[in-house]
């Protein structure tokens, strides 16, 4: 069967466009949470640096949260930077002034647990992902210097806790089949997500951090992150060879993978214009040891600033 991918045009980031875009796409992929169910909602809170333009939009998180307040259900918003706590980021990037008025604020992924990998080793994941009834995941669109393009699969690699990411750079991250097979483990590790895509202004150029804004225009949604991101790289004109992610998506068979076999029942790809869109710089995949020790010093002054 096609796996479904709703798509909608949404030009800008307008609370009154917004809500109402939100909704349609949750409900479009069938998305109906049970009253009293436990939804964690994942942004990409990446990093405070450039906050505004490389982390989920504050008000595509705050539409999503409000959409499952309404049915109901007991909203977490949370995340787990490499290098500081996710309030840091929430602040810088103006989510905790948005989810204020709703009773919410951002919080870091905790409690790991270990997750034994397809090619070896164990990663901690947080109990609070695994844990949860649903998972809403929210990754912005962005370019990747390290997997080219990062998505919803690349966005559930923030549920392994805090530090434990980039020690997982540091000692896995020699080899794309050995760092693109781990991001996948984590994926379906989490096999109670749904993905919904902020994109209206995606990150090129650069990235994960240091990128511009594209205008766009997109949301969107769907049961199934590789097919999020399949049709994400469609659009780019990008081929799975050029795709880590994608290229293993395909290398185990997963469902999404093949752009063929994807269905749009709201708008279709037609709509949107990615000229002039960037891919960034491939970089290394691993931190370098005192980049880790930097980080490190810089996130505990960050929990100690906050306490």
């Amino acid at each position: 069967m096609p796996e479904t991918v709703a798509i909608l045009h949404v030009p800008e980031y307008r609370p009154e466009r917004l809500g109402p875009a939100v909704a349609r796409l949750l409900e479009t992929i069938g998305f109906t949470p049970t009253p009293g169910d436990r939804v964690l909602v994942k942004p990409n809170l990446v990093n405070g640096s450039n906050a505004a333009h490389c982390t989920t939009h504050p008000l595509v998180v705050r539409a999503a949260c409000a959409w499952l307040l309404d049915h109901g259900a007991r909203v977490t918003v949370a995340d787990s930077p490499a290098f500081g706590p996710a309030s840091y980021v929430a602040g810088a990037s103006g989510l905790a002034a948005s989810l204020a008025d709703l009773g919410l604020k951002a919080e870091s992924l905790a409690r790991p647990a270990p997750l034994n990998l397809t090619l070896g080793g164990t990663i901690g994941l947080s109990r609070d992902a695994l844990e949860a009834d649903r998972i809403l995941n929210l990754p912005k669109l962005k370019v990747h210097c390290q997997m080219t393009v990062s998505g919803a699969v690349k966005n559930l690699f923030g549920c392994v806790v805090g530090f434990r990411k980039a020690y997982a750079h540091h000692r896995l991250g020699h080899s794309h089949a050995v760092f693109r097979s781990m991001i996948m483990d984590v994926y379906r590790a989490l096999p109670q997500a749904v993905h919904l895509m902020d994109a209206v202004r995606p990150m090129h150029r650069d990235g994960p951090i240091k990128g511009e804004p594209f205008p766009l225009g997109m949301l969107a949604a769907s049961n199934n992150g590789v097919a999020l991101d399949t049709m994400a790289c469609a659009l780019l004109g990008l081929a799975p060879e050029q795709v880590p992610l994608w290229e293993e998506a395909r290398t185990r068979g997963m469902d999404g993978a093949d752009p063929a076999r994807l269905a749009y029942p709201l708008e279709s790809l037609e709509g949107f214009d990615t000229t002039g869109f960037m891919l960034s710089e491939t970089r290394e995949l691993s931190f370098a040891p005192m980049r880790l020790i930097r980080g490190r010093m810089r996130s505990l002054l960050k929990h100690l600033a906050k306490n």
